[in-house]
């Protein structure tokens, strides 16, 4: 099972199997003191542009530059010019004035080439399967891809959660050349 995040094609590689070109993109967080204090019920800001997005987190401002930067696999870590930039952008539009960058983040989201994930047996090995590509949204759909993908792999019959699922839509053959 390839769930290598964004090592997923350099552990395919391992396997002996090309990539799919997931592709890991960076993405940065900060975490902001401001003047005034971000209300609580503050909904997710998003810039129209994509040049930004904020919310409020515990008293405090998290604020991207919803960078997509491409990176070879790694521990990632913020640059400096991303959280500036995002923190210029939010100061141009708001009234809030940036007391503190508190604290400052990155994380890889890996992406497939057209931003769908992989999952199911790759149909080069059928001893190698993939779970790969979630991009940014991992998390949110970690349980329904899970069992899709388990369903999938061990024959199961579809259930409630995941029969309105397009399993095509998410197989490894779509990106195999």
């Amino acid at each position: 099972m390839n769930a290598a995040g964004a090592w997923a094609d350099s552990f395919a590689a391992l396997a002996g199997l090309a990539p799919l070109g997931i592709q890991p993109l960076r993405r940065t967080v900060a975490q902001l003191r401001t003047d005034p204090t971000p209300p609580a019920d503050l909904p997710l800001v998003l810039d129209i542009a994509g040049q930004f997005y904020f919310k409020p987190e515990t008293g405090r401002l998290w604020l991207s530059p919803h960078d997509e930067t491409p990176s070879e696999p790694c521990d990632a870590a913020p640059e400096e010019l991303a959280v500036a930039g995002a923190i210029d952008r939010f100061e141009g539009v708001t009234d809030w004035r940036v007391l503190a960058v508190e604290r400052k983040w990155a994380g890889l989201r890996s992406f497939a080439p057209d931003r769908l994930p992989v999952y199911g047996l790759d149909p080069r090995s059928e001893a190698f399967a993939w779970f790969a590509g979630q991009g940014g949204y991992g998390i949110q759909t970690a349980p329904a891809a899970a069992r899709l993908t388990a369903q999938l792999l061990l024959g199961l019959e579809r259930d409630a959660m995941t029969r309105g699922l397009d399993a095509e839509l998410y197989a490894p053959r779509r990106l195999v050349a």
